[in-house]
């Protein structure tokens, strides 16, 4: 499929001192990202995705994550190191291919692997012979084996007799500016010790460690894991802090102090809930596994009603700084990304503190500088008229200087302003 209004795919530039091409199933903020270190690390790269504006963009040197600059972007298309397509067949020309596509939940918060197959299919029938293919996806134990090679191996070409798989579960912070694409270890199973050769040797190309551990379905669950324990310890927080504030103690003087201990301790703090592509739904993953498996995981359960409980405590504890008596009130959301500096609103907690203000008698309008439109409506000026605000996220060049000094009452979820008596921490 060519996309509308672009030339034909051209694939990358390669010398014969460099050969080696690498294509991308996916190109949002896993995908270029990886896209871009394997550039730098001498790469020539064919970013693969079906979304056609999407595509249009990046090759006309526009990033549509915050982690790739537009300079960096349009270099790396204008030396022909990489360039973007809708045309599944440019993988052919890869010796390494990897799938970078998300894995949501779906209406009844299971695991949605829909996109994760699709690529699959798109990319097997044009696999060459000798090809790595390695999931970078973050799925259950048992997707690389019991999902994605079935699917390859079906529609391979009948040239096609050798391939090789891994997986190695994406590590992306969006926002970070310490942790990236080369200074993150990589944690890399393979199905065999051929797959898992070439998959590290693929990895310590780009980055600066890849770790092997003996199975794919080690590296799965080990992202699981990982993201699983910033859930459980983020309701834990959220859990203390409603604790506290029921018996008028200052929830971060107190992380602050248990902080000091040296060992043993890792300070998370609370918030709205959690969001993004990964704390919300990793876990369910996890969840979903258990069952699958004839096990529970209870904990986990627990923990994830914990954090979906917080925007309506949110809502609920912002309604209370209100003056009394006051109907409608109008309340300003500061920030609705699901996180600092991104404009990233995947499973945003806002949007349900959003609806529970609503359900609760509020008028709700938001402010967020690096998110221009969502859910159909607009971003407002800060000198929106409100009976109180709720900080929820706090993005880079939001200057409430002029907020704080009128004197609305501010209820901080972010723990970022102090000394002010019109502040309110949560």
């Amino acid at each position: 499929m060519q996309e509308k209004g672009q030339p034909e795919v051209r694939i990358p530039i390669v010398s014969p001192q460099q050969p080696q091409i690498l294509a991308i199933i996916g190109q949002g903020y896993v995908g270029l990202p990886l896209a871009m270190a394997a550039v730098d690390a001498g790469w020539s790269v064919i970013g693969v995705d079906n979304l056609e504006d999407k595509v249009a963009q990046i090759n006309r040197g526009s990033s549509p994550v915050e982690d790739i600059s537009d300079a960096q972007l349009q270099t790396a298309i204008s030396n022909g190191t990489y360039r973007a397509t809708t045309d599944f067949s440019a993988v052919s020309h890869a010796s390494v291919v990897t799938i970078c596509v998300p894995t949501p939940l779906d209406d009844q918060r299971n695991p949605d692997i829909t996109m994760l197959r699709n690529a699959a299919t798109g990319l097997a029938p044009y696999v060459s012979n000798e090809t790595l293919v390695v999931s970078e996806s973050t799925s259950y134990p048992g997707t690389l084996r019991d999902v994605i090679i079935p699917i390859v191996n079906l529609l391979k070409p009948a040239t096609t007799s050798n391939l090789y798989f891994a997986s190695a579960p994406e590590r992306v912070n969006p926002g970070d500016p310490v942790w990236n694409q080369k200074n993150t270890p990589r944690l890399v199973g393979a199905i065999d010790s051929e797959s898992q050769s070439r998959a590290l040797a693929f990895y310590h190309s780009i980055c600066d460690a890849a770790v092997s551990v003996s199975t794919p379905e080690v590296a799965e669950a080990a992202k699981l894991l990982e993201n699983t324990f910033r859930l459980v310890n983020i309701a834990l927080v959220n859990e203390f802090n409603q604790i506290c504030s029921a018996a008028s103690i200052n929830v971060h003087e107190v992380i602050d102090a248990a902080s000091t201990k040296p060992y043993g301790f890792m300070p998370f703090r609370p918030g709205v809930g959690v969001g993004g592509h990964c704390i919300p739904v990793d876990p369910l993953y996890l969840t979903w596994w258990a069952r699958e498996n004839g096990s529970a995981a209870s904990f986990v359960e627990s923990a994830d009603s914990i954090n979906h409980a917080m925007p309506k405590y949110v809502a609920q504890r912002a309604l209370d700084l209100v003056e009394r008596g006051a109907k409608n009130p109008k309340v300003l959301i500061l920030g609705v990304a699901y996180k600092p500096g991104v404009g990233d609103v995947r499973e945003s907690p806002v949007s349900e503190l959003r609806d529970h203000l609503i359900t609760l008698g509020a008028t709700v309008a938001w402010h967020d500088p690096l998110v221009p439109m969502w859910e159909g409506s607009k971003s407002v000026d800060l000198n929106w008229l409100c009976d109180v605000a709720i900080l929820a996220t706090k993005q880079p060049g939001m200057d409430l200087n002029n907020l704080i000094k009128t004197g609305v009452p501010i209820l901080d979820c972010t723990n970022s302003i102090t000394g002010q008596v019109t502040v309110t921490a949560l």
